[in-house]
């Protein structure tokens, strides 16, 4: 594994879950929950927020596919949100497979007992950290960077 912090991001038309993790790559940390509508306003509160922002390796934002693959409105909502991102920064962005973050995320909720309007704040959390590990996952096991650029993806879907 590659060393360096990461930041994952769970977009969603509510909320946008953050999680980060440690220098080495091991420990993926929920972070916090941003209002979707506050950061479409100020872009600039993502920076704020994640401490020494500018100093991470990458930034995975979560790609929702449909379970064949395909893209849907939601997919085309976190794109566009990658792309603000990467035109604002110069930390590089990708977009990592989603699919099951949210499901997972709801099976731990249920493992300890909260039910998921109870953790409304920390579900999307969950479901950044789910990335990020999803992502580790693959680097460990391929040796190669998770998911893909803005630019393949335009690539591939234009």
């Amino acid at each position: 594994m590659r060393p360096g912090r990461r930041l994952a991001i769970d977009v969603g038309k509510a909320r946008v879950g953050l999680a980060v993790s440690d220098q080495h790559a091991i420990l993926a940390s929920p972070h916090s929950t941003l209002e979707r509508l506050l950061l479409d306003e100020n872009f600039e509160l993502l920076f704020q927020t994640v401490d020494d922002f500018e100093n991470l390796l990458e930034i995975y934002v979560g790609l929702p596919l449909n379970m064949q693959g395909n893209s849907t409105e939601s997919t085309n909502d976190a794109v566009s949100f990658a792309t603000t991102l990467a035109q604002i920064t110069s930390v590089s962005v990708l977009l990592v497979d989603e699919r099951l973050s949210t499901a997972i995320s709801n099976q731990q909720l249920k493992l300890i007992g909260k039910s998921q309007k109870e953790a409304r704040s920390t579900i999307d959390q969950m479901a950044a950290v789910a990335i990020l590990e999803y992502a580790f996952q693959v680097e460990s096991n391929s040796g190669e960077k998770p998911g893909m650029t803005l630019d393949d993806w335009r690539a591939a879907h234009d």
